[in-house]
């Protein structure tokens, strides 16, 4: 062979080592193809916005088959910014198609958090009993105000709509209520009072709660204030809900105040605490018993995760209906900006049907995923007794996607120091979380999830929920999606929702015990739609 051939020859086995090398290497990416970051971190079935930041629900109502979720919106970026509200409407709180932004600041100041409601009887003369105007109450927050040192940068203003919310005036009288020199001075949730025949308003101010009384949505009297030593302190509170509920199995009324407040929350950073009492058409007072349990937990808290936050209810459900109906921002303001999503930040937790129950003489908020979730099953497996011996997969990719599920079971036997369940992948990511009953709480532990240096304090300690009762077996309800984990334990009686975020999609969801075998009934895993 001479040198010409030879050196043919061995470019072509070259060029066919190279062919052969770049074909592996083209079929190792196609098989493992690496997600975006929309395609690993955008919910299935939780509300975020298509791009820009987002914070507190706002202006929630429901009218005409919709239902309206307003929410603390920057546009122009996926940090917080210059608050406007946007806009999302939805049959059934599950799917929701996102609307024109309701309100733009202005020269009076960025548009903070607040409420809608619908007026029926047309109290305001905005619109007429065939076409009852929809009024929000927001929070100016003046920010050149605020920059000059001032402290009475914030007031209170409505706005109307007389087509269903979807487009809005200003009122040109605003505001409708001024600073009484007050730093924090925020979030009015205004609630038709048909016990008393008023409208009735409640606003953060510093560290209290004021009730404030109105006949029109206009004129507003204050009323009384609430709270200034009661429950958990040390920041302004912000976001206060206020309502009528009646008491589970019973014919008693009473009324409820959500309270969030950061810092401050039970495992660090943002929290909401709740109060339950009487309300005489002015004053909001607890009785002996709730404030014994305010002495001896600190405070009450709608949910003990880390990410639920600032949560409101709808206004205007009927009565037919009945349900008091929540959704909260599924985030903290300990890593809120930080946390690793691109296009967009913040998204809402699950709807969930708040109810209030009486335990021997302590009034207690529990609360479930609304209904609606169920619309969304695709398909159902069912294990009837699953037997747990050491670590057990209850199911895995091979049978499901672990990024959509809604898990239901009963827990019997329950005699040993700790049940752990693990969500896993192949990348040795994980969350952990379950029931500690030697040290008597629950848990959350997301240390290992993978993407957690983005902050500092995201997974620096493992979030816990006190058990204030003895058991041997408990209903659990667990809904995973994605970055999020939304556990039910006991009926809704502890609640606890925490975001995180994998290299990959999980692709097991398991259990290991200690000790002795017990056992998990009425197994049920749902598989739901995007």
């Amino acid at each position: 062979m001479n040198a010409v051939k030879f050196g043919i020859l061995k470019k072509t086995v070259v060029i066919l080592i190279l062919l052969t090398m770049s074909g592996c290497g083209s079929t190792k990416t196609t098989n493992e193809k690496l997600l975006t970051n929309e395609e690993l971190y955008r919910p299935n079935f939780h509300f975020t916005p298509k791009s820009g930041w987002m914070n507190d629900p706002n202006g929630m109502f429901f009218y005409k088959g919709l239902y309206h979720l307003g929410f603390q919106y920057y546009p122009n970026d996926n940090v917080w910014g210059p608050m406007h509200w946007g806009h999302a409407t939805s049959k059934d709180m599950i799917t929701w198609k996102e609307e024109k932004i309701a309100l733009y600041p202005d020269e009076m100041g960025y548009i903070f958090s607040g409420s809608s409601v619908v007026d029926v009887n047309n109290t305001s003369g905005f619109g007429s009993l065939k076409n009852p105007p929809i009024v929000a109450m927001f929070t100016y927050h003046d920010a050149v105000k605020a920059k000059t040192g001032a402290i009475d940068f914030q007031s209170q203003a409505i706005a109307y709509s007389l087509d269903e919310g979807m487009t809005w005036t200003k009122y040109k009288n605003n505001p409708v209520i001024k600073n009484p020199n007050l730093k924090d001075f925020r979030d009015p949730k205004m609630t038709w009072d048909s016990i008393h025949n008023q409208w009735i308003m409640v606003l953060a101010a510093d560290v209290e709660t004021q009730i404030y009384r109105s006949s029109n949505l206009i004129d507003w009297e204050l009323a009384s204030g609430f709270g200034k030593n009661l429950g958990v302190h040390g920041a302004p509170w912000e976001c206060p809900d206020f309502f009528p509920i009646k008491v589970e199995d019973s014919n008693e009324m009473k009324w409820v105040l959500l309270q969030s407040i950061n810092p401050g929350g039970p495992n660090g950073g943002s929290a909401t605490q709740y109060f339950v009492g009487d309300f005489d058409g002015k004053t909001f007072s607890i009785g002996d018993t709730f404030t014994q349990d305010l002495n001896k937990y600190g405070a009450l808290w709608v949910d003990h995760g880390r990410d639920n936050y600032a949560g409101v209810t709808w206004s205007n459900v009927p009565d037919a209906d009945g349900r008091k109906l929540f959704i909260g921002w599924m985030s903290n303001w300990q890593y809120a900006d930080k946390v690793p999503t691109k296009n967009w930040k913040g998204s809402t937790t699950i709807p969930r049907e708040l109810k209030l129950i009486n335990v021997d003489g302590h009034y207690r908020i529990v609360s479930q995923p609304v209904k609606e979730l169920d619309k969304y099953i695709s398909k159902t497996i069912k294990k009837e007794l699953l037997s747990i011996d050491k670590t057990t997969v209850i199911v895995d990719k091979s049978t499901a996607d672990i990024a959509r599920l809604d898990i239901r079971f009963t827990m019997n036997g329950l005699k040993e120091d700790k049940y752990d369940f693990i969500l896993s992948n192949a990348a040795n990511n994980a969350v952990h979380f379950g029931i500690n009953k030697k040290e008597k709480f629950f848990y959350i532990d997301r240390k290992n999830a993978s993407q957690t240096t983005f902050s500092d304090v995201f997974a620096n300690k493992i979030s816990t929920a006190p058990i204030t009762s003895d058991f041997i077996s408990m209903e659990v309800r667990i809904l995973i999606d994605k970055t999020s984990i939304e556990v039910f334990y006991d009926n809704g009686k502890t609640v606890m929702t925490e975001i995180y975020f994998s290299d990959k999609p999980m692709e097991s969801f398991s259990i290991a015990k200690s000790n002795s075998n017990f056992e998990l009934k009425n197994v049920i895993i749902n598989q739901l739609n995007n």
